[in-house]
């Protein structure tokens, strides 16, 4: 009996401890499924359109069918393992980024004879006769709910060492795709129904030879092991001003990227800038801040009226090496069914779940605030939120006014712990409950274990 209490004591000690030290930190739910784009996914078409003496003629188109989430610059890489020895002869509206190894042939000589290719888009201004439809925009691609007209790429190879019919055809296999780093997971290749092409003029109808398809989903802990942005709130009932959480994105000097950063008073800025702009290089050049986040996204809470309240939105830009064309946010608030005006930004109700209209998808309007700019005085994007009050629901208590869930380019953004949310101001005072439980539960806990001891 002694020997029982005494390890139950041990479990219990041990247990408190670790849900104490869990409580002090805040994680970010980062999963390979979006529960607000469950059907989302990258899906890479095959489509063979003729043969040749020694193989095939094929057409390779990547389609975006994220309703938010965009391929941005430097764009998609998409590699894949070849079954047997094919080699590629040529390429339209794309290319691979090393010939490899084609010393066994003489006179004509292959584009690519790797065993695993990796292709990417060529950029904007190629030359016609390299070109193809959907092809030559440096391998970027928007969403299809953004800009579903600028939602694919495509690119045109000609395969040789291969087979000539659908029997002797071999499908490749280990399909990767970048867009621009890691984050998409690809699926094997499956064989389908052939496409169908329909002539401009609509008159003629033809066939794809052969057709597979690849599906590749995104996880953002694949994609960054740290958040890219960050929500930070405020009132007009409470002058508090809650900021980012503290090292959201990582901390100053530390070997948490980004890690260093730059002020924006430093005499050399613009230099420091341009300079590592010039070697194309992608990676943020972050402004010093608390939260060390290339974007912040803030949420205040403005008017109250007696039908109606009203939300500002910011978002602000703290990355000086990237301009975001095409952004968009995704919000999930559940007032989002009664919203009534929107002032100069785009806007779709995302409904995954049929009836519950609860999450919004915003946008810039064109050639007027879809472009986001640097870090600096330009660095913002804002607009204005009318809600309708549903008596049933509508409070400003218990931080029910702040969005439950925001992505940024289909990133998820970390939130500030729900008990640090302005609060009402003829509310009790902030009670920091469950932290204090904790703490006294551990004394107490500790106190056993020594008197079972």
């Amino acid at each position: 009996m002694y020997i029982c209490i005494r390890s139950f004591c041990k479990f219990t000690t041990l247990t408190i401890l670790l849900l104490f030290f869990l409580s002090c930190f805040s994680f970010t739910s980062i999963e390979a499924y979006d529960a607000l784009d469950p059907n989302g996914n990258i899906t890479i078409k095959w489509d063979i359109i003729s043969w040749t003496a020694d193989g095939y003629l094929a057409v390779v188109t990547i389609f975006n069918f994220q309703q938010y989430r965009h391929i941005q610059a430097p764009g998609w890489t998409l590699g894949w393992t070849w079954a047997k020895k094919e080699v590629i002869w040529s390429m339209m509206g794309g290319q691979t980024t090393e010939q490899g190894d084609c010393s066994r042939f003489k006179g004509n000589i292959p584009h690519c004879c790797k065993k695993d290719p990796t292709v990417v888009d060529l950029l904007p201004g190629t030359p016609y006769n390299q070109q193809i439809a959907n092809c030559c925009k440096g391998g970027v691609i928007n969403s299809w709910v953004q800009d579903p007209a600028n939602a694919a790429s495509s690119f045109q190879l000609s395969v040789g060492a291969a087979g000539t019919t659908n029997k002797t055809v071999r499908v490749p296999k280990n399909f990767t795709l970048k867009a621009p780093g890691p984050g998409y997971t690809c699926g094997p290749a499956k064989v389908g129904k052939p496409t169908r092409f329909v002539s401009p003029d609509g008159r003629r109808a033809t066939q794809a030879m052969m057709t597979w398809n690849v599906t590749c989903t995104y996880s953002q802990f694949l994609a960054q092991k740290t958040p890219t942005c960050c929500v930070s709130l405020s009132s007009f009932y409470n002058d508090t001003i809650v900021p980012c959480p503290t090292c959201t994105c990582g901390c100053q000097n530390n070997i948490t990227p980004p890690g260093s950063c730059v002020n924006p008073d430093m005499p050399h800025l613009a230099s420091v800038v341009s300079s590592d702009n010039e070697k194309n290089n992608y990676s943020p050049i972050v402004q010093c801040t608390s939260h060390m986040c290339p974007i912040r996204v803030h949420w205040h809470v403005k008017l109250n009226y007696k039908d109606y309240w009203r939300v500002k939105v910011t978002i602000t830009n703290f990355n000086y090496r990237m301009n975001y064309t095409q952004w968009n946010l995704v919000v999930q608030h559940p007032n989002f069914d009664n919203l009534t005006q929107i002032f100069s930004f785009n806007y779709k109700p995302l409904t995954p779940y049929d009836k519950i209209n609860d999450t919004a998808m915003l946008w810039g309007v064109k050639f007027y605030n879809d472009l986001l700019m640097q870090a600096g005085p330009l660095g913002n994007v804002q607009s204005e939120l009318l809600f309708r009050k549903d008596k049933s629901t509508f409070t400003f208590d218990k931080g029910w006014a702040f969005p439950r869930r925001i992505y940024f380019n289909g990133d998820n953004c970390v939130m500030p712990p729900p008990d640090s949310y302005p609060y009402l101001p003829n509310a009790s005072s902030r009670q920091n409950v469950s932290l204090l439980i904790l703490a006294i539960t551990l004394l107490l806990s500790v106190a056993f274990h020594l008197a079972c001891v």
